[in-house]
């Protein structure tokens, strides 16, 4: 009986790399289908970006509602163009001690008031000079600007430098009183005429000052409580001697008031 020849049978197994239960066929979608997702992520990317602008311009305030307030820019200063010295005159027998008519001025801080009595019959030109100004408007909004402990404080410059004034000067007239606590006297360079809006407080006994030609024109009969917190606020420290200078951060005047008898 012939023996039937053995032949080794072929399997199946995959030769491609392929692990079994996954196809050889792409997984991607047919080209149509591509092409249509591809617009659909185009659409939503663009209006993804509208919408992101959109917010951003919102935030801004560039449409829906207005934009970030800005910070209020200082009121402008009025124009003093038109003011003129005094029509006073200097006094050629002045009596022999300050003396007024009764006429007050305030000076309001936010630290408090300063009152003071205004010397309108020993030192008219000053007096009436400071009393023109305050009726104008022109003290309103101004600091004092220098500050010396033991001494002074000094205001009524309207650029705070030490340098400023009305845009004019008025005579010199001769001095009544004494450089004492609480007077209040125009400050002035060592020209001749040369004083103008600005003034000092005295807030010690000051007799130095003596033959300096500051006019007396007043004395601070209330608020030396508020004079002596201005003159210990911080300074710059540039003036006699480091004791003392240019205000860091000046008490303002913010309304000066004039009271007639």
């Amino acid at each position: 009986m012939a023996k039937r020849k053995h032949t080794a049978q072929r399997t199946h197994s995959s030769t491609t790399g392929e692990r079994p239960g996954f196809s050889r066929r792409s997984n991607l979608p047919p080209p149509s289908a591509r092409r249509s997702s591809t617009t659909t992520w185009l659409v939503l990317g663009g209006v993804g970006v509208i919408a992101a602008l959109a917010v951003l311009a919102y935030a801004a305030g560039w449409i829906g509602k207005p934009g970030a307030t800005p910070s209020p820019s200082p009121a402008p200063r009025p124009s003093f163009a038109n003011l003129a010295p005094p029509s006073a005159t200097p006094l050629a027998n002045p009596p022999a001690a300050p003396a007024g008519d009764g006429t007050t001025a305030t000076i309001h801080t936010d630290l408090g008031d300063i009152v003071i009595e205004l010397y309108t019959d020993s030192a008219p030109v000053a007096a009436t000079n400071f009393i023109n100004l305050a009726n104008a408007g022109f003290y309103n909004g101004v600091g004092f600007h220098r500050l010396v402990p033991d001494f002074m404080i000094q205001g009524g410059d309207p650029e705070g430098t030490g340098r400023g004034g009305p845009g004019y000067t008025i005579k010199d007239e001769p001095v009544v009183g004494s450089y004492t606590r609480g007077v209040v006297a125009m400050a002035r360079t060592s020209a001749p005429n040369s004083q103008g809006s600005q003034f000092f407080i005295i807030v010690k006994d000051s007799p130095f000052l003596v033959g300096g030609k500051y006019t007396i024109f007043g004395t601070v009969t209330q608020g030396m409580d508020v004079v002596d917190q201005i003159v210990t606020r911080p300074t710059a420290n540039d003036d006699q001697g480091g004791r003392g200078g240019t205000a860091l951060d000046p008490v303002i005047m913010r309304q000066v008031t004039i009271q007639a008898p």
